[in-house]
């Protein structure tokens, strides 16, 4: 079975968002979809997860910055 990570961000910063991409990558987050919401600035991201514990870790630094998504997921795939 295979583990995802579905977060929303309320906004969105391309520029943030990519600045980011090496500590996704060391917490194991492999980007799998985006979306945006056409009539607001949300958007939802669903990650492939190789390591729950690292992703966390990832979601609770983000929170300790102050940049983490205004909703995160564990998701795992039916059989």
């Amino acid at each position: 079975m295979s583990l995802q990570l579905l977060v929303r961000h309320a906004t969105f910063d391309d520029a943030s968002f990519d600045s980011d991409a090496e500590n996704r990558a060391t917490a194991g987050l492999t980007l799998l979809q985006r979306w945006f919401e056409p009539q607001g600035a949300a958007h939802w991201l669903l990650y492939q997860v190789s390591d729950q514990p690292r992703a966390q870790g990832w979601l609770e630094k983000s929170a300790a910055l102050g940049h983490a998504p205004a909703d995160a997921h564990f998701l795992q795939t039916a059989s």
